[in-house]
């Protein structure tokens, strides 16, 4: 709850999910992130990952935390 923020790592399990609910919840920034893109399989992923709270990261690991860093102006 004191986070600024939350990284999601794809796939995730039912207890990542619950924490990707709360942080939707309490109106935090959440990350997800997929080497392939995978959020993106719509008949394999959930709704929440399309919400506009969440950004949605693929690549390499260095271009998550590129793009972390710099919504937290690191």
């Amino acid at each position: 709850m004191e986070s600024d923020f939350i990284i999601v790592l794809l796939p995730a399990g039912k207890g990542s999910h619950i924490e990707l609910g709360i942080a939707l919840g309490l109106g935090k920034k959440v990350f997800l992130y997929s080497p392939e893109n995978a959020m993106n399989d719509l008949a394999a992923t959930s709704t929440f990952y399309h919400l506009p709270e969440v950004e949605q990261c693929f690549g390499s690991l260095d271009d998550l935390l590129v793009k972390v860093a710099a919504s937290q102006h690191i």
